[in-house]
């Protein structure tokens, strides 16, 4: 008896390692499948004017304001006003000679994204209807606006930019890049247009005000990960959050090890902090009917893409000993894995720096191993990602 139990559970174990591998591709085949059926698209239901309040968070950090700030004063639409929360940071380099830029610098440290984002919201000098968030490291596209509003416009509340590397300089920038791509296609255009939502990345994205504080308002988030709160609330209302892919923000790549460690250290903590709340959306889905839920809950569960490549390593590996039949399910598996994600990159015209650094993903994995090891201390280490460059004329 305690040995059928043993392997019941060791098969259990596997299959919720396993799946992982193979949803993009599942994804993959449902999304095309559902891209041959006749659906009615989405249409746009009004043509109202938006007023944007552009908000820029900076902590400790200022050497990237000036350069975001004139992506956005380039900006083809020109309804909006851009705070700027430069949260412990020295202000005397920051100079802006337009009216439409406000510079806040908070009394008290804040030492959050949210506190910041509700330090400009209680600052406005005007009533907004609509806010987008972007990092003190990104630029915008000119059209970044105009292309929320098309979204806005379809009668969603919450939409979701994509975000595009600014810098190639180093490998680990590169697959770093590669990571994001892999995301933005099935967390973001293959889940979009599956009927669930677009997963929130931290800049990029914008909401109506009403919607950001009735889901943020009164909650106390510490450390990072108010997008993974922010996105659970989001779904929770049963809403969608659109993917808008020709909405570009333009962000800084890490570029170095250390930076690396401590940005995963957070966001690996982050995951285990709030990956339960899939199985609550997963039970809402299923009660209401409600696709977006389910969907999104399944997404939420899956850990980050290292953890789940080194767990089914190990279960390939061990079955190279117990089970060889169970060793070609696992090798098959991660085939398909291999074949989702080069389909990922195959669907834009991806800078061929990064194919060259796909080769170096062994360390890649192996700094992530280390930021796990973190994971106890990350929200003691900064709450933002320190970047070490400034210019890439090469890129």
């Amino acid at each position: 008896m305690l040995h059928h139990i043993t392997l019941y559970v060791w098969i259990l174990i596997q299959v919720l390692i396993g799946y992982n591998l193979l949803l993009p591709l599942i994804l993959f085949f449902f999304y095309k499948i559902s891209g041959l059926l006749k659906k009615p698209s989405l249409e746009i239901q009004s043509n109202k004017e938006i007023d944007y309040a552009i908000i820029v968070t900076a902590y400790e950090q200022t050497d990237f304001i000036p350069s975001a700030v004139s992506s956005i004063l380039k900006l083809n639409y020109k309804k909006f006003l851009v705070y700027i929360v430069a949260d412990k940071c020295d202000v005397s380099n920051l100079h802006f000679n337009n009216e439409r830029v406000i510079l806040l610098r908070p009394e008290e440290t804040l030492a959050s994204n949210t506190r910041s984002h509700f330090y400009a919201i209680k600052h406005f000098k005007r009533e907004h209807t609509h806010l987008t968030i972007i990092d003190s490291d990104n630029l915008v596209d000119n059209k970044y606006l105009d292309e929320l509003n098309k979204y806005f416009n379809m009668g969603f509340s919450a939409v979701q930019g994509i975000r595009k590397a600014k810098n190639l300089n180093t490998n680990l920038a590169a697959l770093d890049a590669a990571r994001d791509l892999y995301y933005h296609f099935y967390d973001g255009k293959v889940l979009f247009n599956l009927g669930s939502s677009a997963t929130l990345s931290g800049s990029g994205m914008a909401f109506t005000i009403g919607l950001f504080r009735d889901c943020l308002e009164n909650k106390e988030i510490q450390g990072a990960g108010f997008d993974k709160v922010l996105q659970y609330a989001i779904v929770k209302r049963k809403q969608r959050i659109a993917f808008a892919e020709k909405a570009i923000v333009y962000d800084e790549k890490t570029s170095a090890s250390d930076q690396l460690i401590k940005q995963r250290s957070r966001w690996i903590n982050t995951w285990f902090k709030y990956f339960s709340n899939g199985f609550k959306l997963i039970i809402m889905g299923l009660k209401n009917f409600n696709l977006n839920q389910f969907l999104f809950g399944f997404i939420l569960l899956r850990p980050p893409l290292f953890i789940f490549l080194i767990l089914s390593l190990i279960c390939l590996i061990v079955n190279v000993f117990i089970n060889p039949f169970i060793t070609i399910i696992w090798v098959s598996s991660f085939i398909c894995f291999f074949v989702g994600f080069g389909l990922a990159l195959f669907q834009k015209d991806t800078d061929l720096r990064i194919y060259k650094a796909l080769i170096n993903i062994p360390e890649f994995i192996f700094l992530q191993v280390l930021s796990l090891l973190k994971i106890k201390s990350a929200n003691k280490i900064s709450v933002a990602t320190k970047h070490l460059h400034k210019k890439y004329p090469e890129d």
